[in-house]
């Protein structure tokens, strides 16, 4: 087959268990549509291949081409037009504490200040706490200091502050309590005007001779990443710049400052996210110095911009080689699911809320999307918390590959998983019993249509006896402890019941604890093993309509051919929001957006494809909450209101206004957003309306087979249906099962299921 240079377009999503491939490429019959392919394999077979991304690639370009291309080549790349990946590496080395050994810089007096955090204890009553390690190897104290002039809780701030000239000099000295009497502050030292507008009193700079001296003694010790973090330096980072510039220059590969990384308030989070960047990027960087030997120099040169790579970033935007790093892609594999069902299920006039769930092999996504990604500025990951904007996924260690387990008169799902090496007892390599192998007993999973790709040669099917023989054993182990015994069906089922409700866990908390009715969501079911769960989940939520999308068990890697290119800057900010400082803000906000214009311009947008998303952090004074606002036109006055816009969020958020308080502004940010793709088309609900319904005929059943049910018991002649041999419009009936190459769908009794071009739209009574 002929394809054209530069036309071939891959997104691979990297997880637990398996790795997701999805290519589109010109129709050689009509070169003006494209055709897609899919492409599922297991993450790790070390036995088979280095790199499941690569490996993946490798299929894709031999089944386009029609050119076998062994194991081991270089791939050329000069068919290719992008590839976006999205990867666990970073959050893996993370969990399992196995990351690159560096060493943390901090003012001098703040050695334990990331080792005493902020105090929290989320185990309170636990008798035997361990508090996680910290991720940094050894400690460097940098004498040296800043502070910040004046006091926040001066009921006369504004009066007593320092003013300064345009050129930074100072205009006027400090007046209030503390006054030396004669100075330009509380005491001696340089007062200069830091990035947020405060004014920053110098009390000792750094002697950068004893800085190089440690950095050497650190360097000859093997240490090759570092993390600055100084106080302050989120407003004043010149003393973070120096040190870096320094470190570069002995040959430290990794330079994590804080300040570069996201100029905040807040010391501790900051610190934690800095030692967490030189903890993850070098990991991540060796991982893509493998990926890339897999194929020709021309991928990694960042000047051309086609063949290109991208990376999905934790906050649902594509990166650049030049701007991904460990800290930023922590959520990298969940992201590009939340895009993916956000952009196929949104329904702009209809705004149905949509709760998003991905079963995958090793643990459950959940999140939310109501017209707008919910973005987070500090979340937990494995006891570290970390600043840096990330969507809002909750995850459950619950899915595909959780292992299956009685204790102490309990079933459990998880959170151990099996993950995919050795994966679960049926995928015939000794492993545990999980999830995966009870929808197998209940004949969820049919062997006959799961890809055969288990075995020494990668060409066998799921392993039905192993699941059965393993069960049968922890059947006769529970019965054992039962007075009433139980049927082997009842107690796989019971493991399918707990491991559900472990799902609806996530769900209840991003919707009923946050005041929203769990009920008058959509349920947009993906990921490998979604389909199995999604419409007793949804019957236990209470939700009546579910949203599977014909790629739903690879929308990850779907997700990552919609998603748009990002970009964005920050700066703090330490400014009352009032009438006379609403014009200096949004002159910084213009000054932003003219530079992230500039750099998605550079990236090859044209100025109609670029939006630009403006922000402010705004608090109220006193208080230690701050909120990302980005104003609508119906927010005050239409016109960038952030006032009316904060002051909505706020209520929604916590149900009450402090009105005597003033605003206060501690950052502003500009989001640039580079569209990559036009319209997806009719959304599925306006199809649902106009299509024509049409019972499908039960002779087209593909086979049948025995299923289990809640409430029913064993159906033994439940129609199976293959999803392309089914026609748009055609309705099937549970129970009933649809299938595809990578999906197995369980419509249960009582559920009717219609197909769409894109989804299979299910409604419950």
């Amino acid at each position: 087959m002929v394809v054209p240079d530069r036309s071939i377009r891959i997104c691979a999503d990297r997880g637990g268990t398996f790795c997701d491939v999805h290519a589109s490429y010109p129709d050689p019959e009509n070169p003006k549509t494209r055709k897609e392919l899919v492409i599922k394999l297991l993450s790790q077979d070390p036995a088979n291949y280095q790199d499941a991304p690569t490996e993946g690639i490798r299929r894709v370009l031999e089944i386009v081409t029609e050119e076998r291309i062994p194991r081991g080549t270089v791939l050329s790349t000069d068919k290719i037009d992008y590839i976006r990946l999205s990867t666990t590496v970073a959050t893996n080395a993370l969990l399992e504490r196995k990351g690159r050994k560096h060493a943390l810089l901090i003012t001098k007096g703040f050695k334990d200040l990331l080792l005493i955090g902020n105090q929290s204890r989320p185990k309170i009553f636990d008798l035997n706490i361990r508090r996680p390690t910290s991720l940094y190897s050894d400690v460097v104290e940098v004498d040296e200091r800043v502070t910040l002039v004046g006091y926040a809780s001066d009921p006369q701030a504004e009066e007593h502050a320092v003013q300064f000239n345009s050129d930074g000099s100072v205009k006027k000295g400090y007046t209030g309590p503390g006054w030396d009497g004669y100075g330009f502050a509380e005491g001696p030292g340089d007062v200069v005007q830091g990035i947020s507008g405060e004014a920053v009193r110098i009390l000792k700079r750094p002697d950068l001779e004893v800085v190089k001296r440690d950095l050497q003694h650190l360097f000859d010790s093997g240490y090759r990443s570092i993390a600055i973090v100084l106080v302050h330096s989120y407003t004043f980072p010149e003393h973070e710049k120096q040190i870096g510039q320094l470190a570069r220059e002995i040959g430290f590969t990794q330079v994590s400052e804080s300040s570069r990384l996201l100029p905040m308030i807040k010391m501790v989070p900051r610190g934690v996210s800095s030692t967490a960047d030189a903890y993850l990027t070098p990991i991540l960087q060796s991982y893509l110095d493998g990926f890339f030997t897999g194929f020709d120099a021309k991928l990694r040169d960042g000047r051309l911009r086609s063949p290109r790579v991208e990376f999905m970033g934790s906050d649902g935007g594509l990166l650049d080689l030049g701007n991904f790093s460990g800290l930023k892609s922590i959520l990298s594999g969940p992201a590009g699911g939340v895009v993916g069902y956000a952009l196929t299920s949104w329904d702009e006039d209809r705004k149905h809320p949509i709760i998003g769930i991905d079963v995958g092999g090793t643990s459950t996504d959940v999140s939310r999307f109501d017209g707008r990604y919910e973005i987070v500025y500090e979340t937990t990951t494995a006891g570290v918390t970390i600043q840096s904007p990330q969507l809002d996924i909750n995850t459950v260690a619950a899915g595909g590959g959780s292992c299956l387990t009685f204790r102490n008169g309990l079933f459990l799902a998880g959170p151990e998983s099996a993950g995919a090496e050795p994966g679960p007892a049926c995928y015939r390599k000794g492993g545990p019993l999980a999830v995966t192998d009870a929808n197998l007993l209940l004949g969820r999973l049919i062997p006959d249509y799961f890809p055969r790709i288990f075995g020494k040669n990668e060409d066998q099917s799921l392993d039905v006896e192993a699941s059965r023989t393993a069960f049968e054993k922890l059947a006769s182990e529970i019965n054992n402890s039962q007075d009433v015994p139980l049927e082997l069906d009842e107690i796989i089922y019971g493991f399918i019941k707990v491991a559900n409700e472990t799902m609806c866990r996530p769900i209840r908390a991003l919707t009923e604890a946050r005041g929203y009715s769990t009920s008058s969501h959509i349920l947009a079911s993906f990921g490998g093993a979604g389909g199995q769960h999604a419409c007793e989940i949804a019957s236990i939520l209470g939700i009546k309509t579910v949203l599977i999308h014909r790629y739903s068990s690879v929308l990850s890697a779907y997700g990552l051919a919609l998603a748009d290119r990002v970009y964005e800057l920050q700066e703090p900010s330490s400014t009352f929001y009032s009438n006379s400082t609403r014009s200096s803000l949004l002159a910084r906000l213009d000054k932003l957006t003219k530079t992230v214009q500039a750099e998605l311009a550079r990236q090859g947008f044209e100025e109609d494809r670029i939006r630009v998303e403006r922000m402010l952090n705004m608090r109220f004074n006193g208080t230690d909450t701050a909120l990302m606002v980005l104003p609508v036109p119906s927010d005050g006055d239409g016109d960038e209101d952030f006032e009316a816009a904060f002051k909505k969020i706020y209520k929604a958020e916590f149900g009450f206004l402090l009105e005597t308080k003033s605003i206060v502004v501690d950052d502003i940010k500009v989001r640039g957003v580079g569209k990559t793709f036009d319209s997806l088309g009719e959304s599925v609900y306006s199809e649902v309306e106009r299509i024509k319904r049409a019972p499908v005929d039960q002779s087209r059943a593909s086979s049948r087979n025995s299923v289990y049910f809640d409430k029913v018991g064993r159906v033994h002649d439940t129609p199976v249906f293959e999803l392309d041999k089914i026609s748009v419009g055609d309705e099937v009936v549970g129970p009933a099962v649809v299938i595809d190459n990578t999906q197995t769908i369980v419509i249960v009794p009582g559920a009717r299921a219609v197909l769409t071009r894109k989804h299979l739209y299910l409604t419950l009574e």
